[in-house]
């Protein structure tokens, strides 16, 4: 240790960087030998091998890395591992792979037996499900048929983030699907980041997080007993379906509707939710979801919750009559294909045994039928003037007791006069700060929070 945090941390970083190439390199060795003895005794050619078990797997306990880590604590078999190395390569050493770019002279064409997916930018060779089943078995079916189960939806591999195998589209080959290491996954393996999973095409969820606290949430009484239901149940799941002997009556999960006006608290309840019972909240894009394509968005929201079971996310789904509303009648195959998407929704949701919070500025716009399964439907309405004031005196307050408010405000008046919910407020309280600086003032004056009130209330088709 040193005087200097920073500077240990940064050793500390180099130490993991260094430890974490010198794993991954003996274990890439090792899988250069496998390849090229399966392919050497595939082939029929003179190998110093009989099978490619004959190369023993290199004892990871004697090289400490975040790999090692990730292989005791699934506690690998060799196949396991050699499928892994095969998604890590092309990212860390894709010459590797070159072996499997050699052409049947028969055919003159690439071996079809070694699979493989053409990359927009990657010229070299990318893994497919094929790629894996060849270099594990070869041509022996029974072993295939073996080792398909690495590649399953339950397996650890897919259940746990590491890889994404997605299923083959159009009727193809089953192993036709590309064999993806994760985002999450690579960095963990090379520099010892855990990272949470980023927003993409395929991964249409964000996380929202917050840094206020409870008590900065102005909501009724009510409301708030509704909020501290389901503080509970997170805290006591455990306890209430297996200490109280009701998991035969009860499902795992809860399911919270929450509706009203836009800014009046529902995304920053989820957010301090999650805050305060340490779990992730991620949103998700209803937008972004939604595909013109038959089955993509089951394929999109199917990666989300598969993640989201395993890591015990809160699930958030804003503006969720985009795709929980009412089914329409099957008039045409647009309808059906939409009443599927939420046929699908509402199991998927009723099957997930986190919480789930659907959020909807209009309550009838959610499909009655699944309005029965909520646990809790919590109205957020628009605060009155008491609760308006309070919003004022903390969106207003400061941290370092400076006060930033002109002597001519009177807080109490605007609270009762014009009637706002809590994110117009702090769009307002914004609004005037920057004005406040703008006219070169240190204070906010009466007439920067009126010029904000009135911008808001346009925004909402009001007028002053």
């Amino acid at each position: 240790m040193t005087a200097n945090p920073q500077q240990d941390i940064q050793i500390e970083c180099t130490e993991r960087l260094a430890q974490n190439a010198s794993a991954l390199q003996v274990e890439m060795n090792w899988f250069e030998k496998v390849l090229e003895a399966r392919v050497l005794i595939y082939l029929e050619n003179e190998c110093a091998y009989r099978c490619i078990y004959d190369l023993p797997a290199p004892d990871l306990t004697e090289t400490p890395s975040d790999y090692t880590d990730l292989v005791l604590e699934h506690k690998m078999m060799v196949e396991e591992r050699l499928v892994l190395m095969l998604a890590i390569i092309p990212h860390l050493k894709p010459q590797l792979l070159n072996l499997f770019l050699c052409m049947d002279q028969s055919i003159n064409k690439p071996f079809i037996e070694f699979g493989g997916w053409q990359g927009k930018r990657h010229h070299g060779f990318l893994p497919t499900g094929e790629s894996a089943m060849f270099l594990l078995s070869g041509g022996d079916t029974h072993k295939r048929l073996q080792m398909l189960s690495l590649l399953e939806r339950d397996h650890f591999f897919t259940r746990d983030g590491i890889l994404d195998i997605q299923q083959a589209n159009y009727n193809e080959s089953y192993l036709t699907s590309p064999l993806v290491l994760t985002n999450e996954y690579f960095h963990r393996i090379t520099t010892g980041q855990h990272l949470k999973p980023d927003y993409s095409m395929h991964f249409p969820a964000s996380l929202i997080s917050t840094n206020l606290h409870w008590d900065d949430l102005v909501l009724p009484a009510k409301v708030m007993a509704d909020i501290e239901h389901i503080q509970t149940w997170l805290a006591h799941q455990k306890l209430i379906m297996k200490g109280m002997g009701l998991d035969r009556s009860i499902k795992p999960g809860y399911r919270a509707l929450f509706y009203g006006p836009p800014g009046t608290g529902k995304t920053l309840t989820a957010s301090l939710l999650g805050r305060s019972t340490n779990m992730d909240v991620y949103r998700i894009d209803l937008s972004a979801v939604v595909s013109k394509y038959i089955g993509e968005t089951e394929k999109n929201l199917e990666n989300i919750f598969k993640q989201a079971e395993k890591k015990q996310w809160i699930l958030f789904f804003d503006e969720a009559d985009a795709l929980f509303g009412k089914r329409t009648s099957a008039n045409s195959s647009n309808d059906r294909h939409a009443n599927q998407e939420i046929s699908y929704l509402l199991q998927r949701v009723e099957s997930y045994p986190g919480v789930v919070i659907l959020a909807t500025n209009l309550k009838g716009n959610i499909d009655e039928a699944f309005s029965r399964r909520f646990q809790s439907v919590t109205y957020f309405p628009v605060p009155d003037k008491h609760l308006r004031l309070l919003l004022w005196e903390k969106a207003l307050s400061s941290n370092n007791n400076n006060n930033c408010l002109h002597d001519d405000i009177d807080l109490m008046h605007i609270a009762g006069q014009y009637e706002l919910a809590g994110g117009a407020i702090i769009n307002v309280v914004r609004f005037s700060a920057i004005n406040a600086i703008k006219m070169k003032r240190d204070k906010i004056q009466q007439d920067d929070l009126i010029q904000g009130i009135t911008k808001e209330l346009r925004k909402e088709g009001r007028m002053l």
